[in-house]
Order: structure tokens, then sequence, then C-alpha cells
């Protein structure tokens, strides 16, 4: 059965909604994201300082910031995590705190060895440990949210994920703070030893963690087929090459960068390729190319789950109970709903990650580097927890598709603020307004979102299907976020150019000097041409947000009438709702 479908009897007050934040898995839930956040962010954006401190070119430090992209795969890896048992420990913390206890030692021990290499002589083996650390962080995510899902109930799915994200915002002010302080005071390979250290919060946490009801496994029905050691070996191979290609072909795609796919057709011989390849992605067409490799790595990674024609094999009958069996009993159970909600988690957040010119558009305004830090990671911290905590609340208070619909709405209206914020000169509280409201929406839908998406999964599919949709989610919002800075600067030509958009310009002629000074150095347009243009960009991502807030009523009509049809069912044959 969905989770979804599932309810408790009575209306939730919001005193019974806040008694959840104090349970014992919420709170363990609060550690659980900090050892999930802080091993993230160290290989993604503290690393970049060591290497940078260090001397290395932007360029190779570019290329550490993608083994990050690992956790957009790791719905490839998913299916075995739900499945295979870890020896020993999965008789003492079952299936999922075993798998998490793994990952943690795993995640300690690279950055042991990150802290104990020096990156101007052994670059080479700090690569290896932080692909170490990504796959194991990703890995850990994928049993946490699993665990997650399972030792809770779906009402408290709200509060589980709301402590969960207060965790993991812990983690980002500490993973990027405190490495740099020590760094300063006692070397970047004291910094990281302490990192290792601080992951035994997350071991604590599993230790303290109440154990997750009786794990269900899938059979896998593969009777009837000869064993043929040789031939599936091979078919193995074939099929495993076909998926790495496919994930290299999708990653390349939603990292807007072909360098790795590049290298490795250069290792093969495909020069010709190789520069059609680099060609494709730097062009002005590159948003429709990124497109386009998304789903052609999506398209290549489900051929490799394909039957072969003409017969029933070992390998194919794995591969696709593994990751195409959790996508058809997502179908079967939603019907023709599934595209609907599938669309929905995909639109969801993408008013919010196309957002990713904000530092910039900060300094255009007039603010200094100290302003925009102090507003924006200490006191928008603090709101997007505030905003975190609501949603669980009103999760746990409206239910989850209620709760999405006012998420959706937040989104797009929050981001109209900066376009007030625009016309308010240089003004510091105008700015904690409108970050702060910004963050409190954001950490508001992020709760709602990661809440409903738990309530989708099925049993025995937890760790797989929960693993795709946060992958898929985040998908639209990163090819999306690549235009901005072209959408701003676009715009803004076309301002100064006297077109329809020119009228916009009197609204930010009378502003201070301050305001987009660099406009005509950096852009090559007047400064109240780019007060246009960026109008225009959040203007633009409120607009693409109505069609989150569409599909979310779309959905919550289609369950309210699920539910009619239900109680309708129940009310004409009641002995056949009571069963046997």
């Amino acid at each position: 059965m969905s989770r979804e479908s599932e309810s408790t009897s009575g209306s939730p007050t919001v005193a019974s909604a806040l008694r959840v934040y104090a349970e014992r898995p919420a709170l363990v839930m609060v550690a659980l994201g900090f050892s999930a956040g802080l091993p993230y962010f160290l290989i993604f954006d503290t690393l970049s300082a060591w290497l940078r401190a260090s001397g290395l070119s932007l360029e190779v430090i570019g290329f550490f910031s993608l083994v990050t992209l690992v956790s957009t795969f790791k719905f490839l890896w998913a299916p075995f995590i739900d499945r295979a048992r870890v020896p020993v420990l999965h008789g003492w913390f079952g299936h999922r705190r075993s798998w998490m206890l793994v990952c943690q030692g795993l995640i300690m021990f690279g950055l042991w060895m990150v802290a104990g290499t020096d990156p101007t002589r052994s670059l080479g083996a700090i690569a290896v440990f932080a692909v170490l650390i990504g796959f194991s962080s990703a890995t850990q995510d994928i049993a946490i949210d699993a665990w997650r899902i399972e030792a809770a109930e779906t009402s408290k799915q709200g509060a589980m994920a709301a402590a969960y994200q207060w965790g993991y915002r812990v983690a980002i002010i500490v993973a990027g703070a405190v490495p740099l302080l020590l760094a300063d005071a006692y070397g970047w390979n004291f910094s990281y030893a302490v990192m290792a250290a601080l992951m035994t919060i997350g071991v604590l946490a599993v230790l303290a963690a109440p154990r997750e009801e009786h794990h269900a496994i899938r059979p896998i029905h593969a009777e009837g087929i000869r064993p043929a050691p040789v031939r599936e070996a091979l078919e193995w191979i074939a099929r495993l090459v076909i998926l790495a290609t496919g994930a290299l072909v999708l990653g390349s795609g939603l990292a807007a960068n072909a360098g790795v796919l590049a290298g490795v057709l250069n290792g093969a011989g495909a020069t010709g390729v190789r520069d059609a390849v680099l060609a494709a992605w730097a062009s002005d067409a590159r948003v429709w190319v990124h497109l386009a490799a998304v789903i052609a790595g999506f398209g290549v990674i489900v051929l490799a789950t394909l039957p072969l024609p003409g017969g029933r094999t070992r390998p194919g009958v794995y591969l696709s109970s593994a990751l195409a069996d959790p996508l058809r009993d997502f179908f079967v159970r939603h019907r023709s709903a599934a595209g609907l909600i599938l669309a929905l988690i995909c639109l969801y957040r993408i008013p919010d990650f196309v957002l990713n010119i904000m530092n910039p558009f900060y300094l255009d305004l007039g603010y200094t580097l100290v302003e925009i830090a102090e507003v924006r990671k200490i006191f928008g911290v603090g709101m997007s927890m505030l905003g975190v905590f609501a949603g669980g609340v009103a999760v746990a208070r409206y239910g989850l598709l209620r709760a999405m619909v006012i998420g959706a709405f937040a989104g797009p209206v929050s981001n109209l603020l900066f376009i007030w914020l625009e016309t308010q000169g240089h003004n510091l509280f105008a700015l904690f307004a409108a970050i702060g409201l910004d963050n409190v929406a954001g950490g508001f839908a992020g709760t709602c979102l990661i809440a409903y998406m738990s309530s989708l999964t099925s049993a025995g599919f937890t760790a797989t299907q929960y693993a795709l949709f946060s992958s898929l989610y985040a998908i639209p919002g990163r090819l999306l976020a690549s235009q901005s800075g072209r959408i701003v600067e676009g715009a803004a030509r076309a301002a100064d150019a006297g077109g329809v958009l020119s009228g916009l310009k009197g609204y930010f002629a009378g502003l201070p000097p301050e305001n987009f000074a660099t406009a005509v150095e950096r852009s090559g347009v007047s400064p109240a041409a780019l007060g246009a243009g960026y109008a225009v960009f959040f203007a633009y991502s409120a607009i693409i947000g109505v069609f989150a807030v569409v599909l979310a009523f779309a959905v919550l009509r289609r369950q309210e009438d699920e539910e009619r049809l239900q109680v309708g069912r129940v009310l004409s044959d009641p002995a056949r709702a009571a069963g046997p």
C-alpha cells in the first residue's frame, strides 16, 4: 500500500504536530541530517578553498566539484541498498542502520586520508578519496532517507523532513566556516582530521535510532532460467558498460560540462567526436544540447535494463527487477495520476533552483560582501530553518497535498520580492525582508516536497523510489539555472534597444548611483536596463512557478476524487469494505 493512502483518525491539532519534534526519531533525524550534510559540503565547497590555497588552477578545482554529481545517480545502486544485507551488522542494527554505519565508517576513513595528503604532491590520491567520500555520502543518503520513511508514519514525515533539514543546515554552517578557521590556525590537514572526527555525531545517532519496521525484500523471479556463467558474465559486462555510458552522458548534461565525457572519448581515440561534443556544449544552443544529453542518458540507462529479445536471462531479470520494477510499481499504484505526480515533483522547486545568480544581483545593487554574508548566510539560514519548521507543522496539521499547495504558492510569490528590493536602493531592512521571506518560503516548500516524495514510496522499494524522485526533482532546475545570466542580460539589452521592455527602465532610472554602477563594465548595458533585466528574470522565475501551483491543485483534486469514490464504495457495500 502507498504511504500516501495511510491516514490517522481525527484531525491533528497544532499541539500534537509540535509534539512530534520532541520524539526520539525526530531528535535522531537532526543528527543524521548533520551527518549527511557535512561530507557533501566538505568535498563540494570547502575542499575548493584548500585546493586554491595550494595553488591549483580553477579548471582543476572545477573537475573536483563534479564529484558531487554522484548523488544524481544514486538511484542506480539504491536497489542494491534495498536488497543487500550487511553481514554481522544487519543482525545487530537492522537493514538501514547497518548500511548507515558502513557508509559513515567509509566517510570517516576518506576524510582522514584526505587530512593526511598534500594536494601539491598527491592530487590523484585526494581525487580518489573525494570520490570515495562522495559515493559513500550518497549511499548514506539512500539509507537515511529509507530509514526516515520506514521508521515514522506518514503524518510524522513532515517533522522528520524538517528535523533532517535542520541538521543539514547546521552542517552547511559547520563545513563552511569551521574548517577555514581551523586551517588558518593549525593548517588544512588538522582541519580535515577534525571534520573526520565530527562524523561520530552520525554514528551516535545511528546507535540511538529506533530500529525500522521489518524490512521487506521483493523477490526476483529467475526460475526456469538455465545457468550460463560465461554468457551471463559477458552480458553483465556489456550491460554495466551501457549503464556507465548512460550515466556519463546524463551527468555531462546536468553539469553543463563535457570535460569528463571528452576525456573518455579522447582516451578511446575518438578525437573527432570529442571535438564535436565540446563544440556542442559551448554553442549558443547549449541548453538544448544539455537537455538532449539528459534525455539520451536516461534512455541509455533504461536500455541497459531491458530484457534481451527472444529470451529471459539472469542479468536482464535482475536489472529489470532492480530498476524497472520500482518505477512500474509506482505507475501501477497511481495509474493515470502518475504522470501528474512526476511532473509536480520535477517542477515544484524550479522557482528556487533558477535563482543561482543572487550574489551577483546583491553586488550589483551595491551591497558589500560583509552585508551579503551576514544577511544571506547567517540571518537567511535562520529564516530557512524557521520555514522548515513551519513546513513540518503544516504537513502534520493540514495534510501533505494541502501543504504542498501552500508551498507551491510560496516560491513564486517570494521571488517577486526581489523586484521590490531593486526599487529600494541600498536598504538593509529591505534586504533582510526579501532574503528572510524567500528563505522561509524555500524551507517550507522543501520540507513539504520531501514529505510528499516519502509518501509515494512502497515497501520493498523505499530506497530506490525515493532516490529516483530526489534525482528527478533537481534535473529541470539544473538545466534552467544555466540560463539565468543570459535571461537577465538578454532582457537588459532588449530594454536598451527600445523594445517592449524599455518601459521598465523608468522604474530604475532614479535609483542611487551605487545601484548597478558597474553594469556598463560587466554587461555592456545601462544601469536602468540591467534593473529591467533583473525584473524580467524574477518575473519569469515566478511565472514558471505557476505550473507547479496548477499541478499541485490537479493532484490534490485527483486525490480528493479518489477519496470520495472510496467512501462511496464503502457506503454502497459495507460488507465488502469490511473484508473477510
